[in-house]
């Protein structure tokens, strides 16, 4: 197998071994626990099994030294004491099948809906492993419709393309990204929602997507499931996209978010000892994190895609915080979401100065190039001169140019404005032109 090529071996006789290697906890804390008589067999992402109280209770090898082996548990409550038998399972794996679209899944891949047992595909397939090798991928070369105009004319997207949506709390990140998983040019959606409020889960599946969840998986780990669950469900969403992209696929991920996997990163780190180096972040944090991020996008040229869209919620609004920082440079563009704009019940509160596709020009035709650059030129006149207009400095006749702009950028707002209601939008820029000559023929 060559370097970096996708690891999908049949390992579910990791999971039953006839052998079973095992040790015992010799400390518990709160945060992981030690195991002694595992270190010889163990390595970084293996899964071990204690017995508990109530059962089987399972967490991740993070640490490993000559005499123990530092281990964090799955669960929120770790209930196995000290001399309590541990044994090595493997890392951990999931088979996904095409009758997952429609089924909402754990990050272990089991179903947490009410419709039954979960199908499990023929091969298992490593969640944490190594994106495909540069030279083996497709290229990005076809643009896809989302329907939100707002993405449609300033920030378009390629089918294979990496996507982050920049946002504060409570500006309308997560209805955005509901938008844009009803698009129609993706055969299969994959959502992996974590670290969300609780109630928002069923609001997703019955509203947000009501009508679409037949192509939608979607793995959930919710705000009050612990660290490693949180850590591991994009893994294991990101697997599945994986399986559907090798089917031949179009598919569309979703994270939400990707910060909320940095603080759950963070938690395990620190439990394995290493130091904080940024803002309570250790160095593995920045490592992992575009490890992930690069599995999305082609496949080998004879598969399908993975598009995706990774949410960023940047603390105190601050857009150079760490993990925003990090990711902003590893995707392939960013779309900004104003909590100023937000809060002018604009909706959505795309700032549109400063999203960003690098892959644009994929989509724009001549014309629509050109028609976008003046229009971030006569918004940019528009706002940077807010204030002075505020003031009454601001006389007609003086400058052209911002006189244009005056006449025509509330229309262009106006033209944006969208909801989850309103349905997606075929032709935005054809939208936007009449919405441009009624403006002008008004004026």
């Amino acid at each position: 197998m060559t370097a970096g090529s996708r690891q999908k071996v049949d390992l579910s006789g990791l999971n039953e071994p006839l052998i079973r290697i095992s040790g015992h906890i010799v400390d518990v804390s709160a945060q992981s626990f030690r195991v002694a008589g595992l270190s010889p067999y163990v390595k970084l992402g293996d899964c071990v099994v204690c017995d508990g109280p109530e059962g089987e209770e399972m967490g991740e090898v993070v640490r490993v030294e000559e005499a123990s082996a530092t281990v964090k548990p799955f669960a929120v409550r770790f209930q196995s004491g000290v001399r309590s038998l541990a044994w090595r399972t493997g890392p951990v794996t999931v088979s996904p099948a095409a009758s997952w679209r429609g089924r909402t899944i754990d990050a272990f891949g089991r179903p947490c809906d009410d419709r039954g047992p979960l199908e499990q595909g023929p091969v298992s397939y490593l969640t944490d492993t190594l994106p495909d090798a540069a030279l083996r991928r497709g290229r990005v070369t076809q643009p896809v419709a989302t329907g939100v105009k707002a993405i449609d004319i300033f920030t378009p997207l390629i089918r294979g393309q990496r996507m982050g949506i920049f946002a504060g709390s409570g500006v309308g990140k997560s209805t955005l990204m509901g938008m844009l998983a009803r698009a129609k040019g993706f055969d299969t959606v994959v959502v992996a929602l974590v670290g969300e409020r609780g109630r928002e889960v069923r609001e997703f599946l019955e509203v947000t997507m009501q009508g679409e969840l037949s192509r939608v998986v979607t793995v959930v780990a919710t705000g009050d499931e612990s660290p490693m669950m949180r850590r591991l469900a994009p893994k294991t969403a990101m697997t599945v996209a994986e399986y559907f992209r090798d089917q031949g696929d179009h598919v569309l991920l979703i994270v939400d978010s990707v910060t909320r996997l940095a603080h759950a990163a963070r938690d395990v780190a620190l439990a394995a000892g290493e130091p904080p180096v940024a803002r309570g972040y250790p160095p593995s944090v920045f490592s992992e994190l575009p490890r992930l991020l690069e599995r999305a996008g082609p496949g080998a040229p004879d598969s399908g895609t993975i598009t995706g869209l990774f949410a960023v919620l940047v603390d105190g609004d601050d857009h150079n915080e760490p993990v925003a920082d990090s990711i902003r440079g590893t995707l392939d563009g960013h779309i900004v979401l104003s909590r100023s704009i937000a809060e002018e019940g604009r909706f959505p509160a795309v700032d549109v100065l400063k999203s960003i596709s690098r892959l644009a020009d994929l989509s724009w035709s001549h014309e629509e190039r050109e028609l976008v650059t003046r229009l971030r030129s006569m918004i940019s006149r528009y706002e940077d001169t807010r204030d002075l207009r505020l003031l009454g400095g601001y006389q007609r006749g003086a400058d052209a140019t911002l006189d244009q702009a005056v006449d025509l950028v509330p229309h262009v707002y106006g033209n944006l404005l969208q909801g989850p209601a309103d349905g997606p939008t075929d032709q935005p820029f054809d939208e936007l032109s009449r919405r441009l000559k009624a403006g002008m023929a008004g004026g």
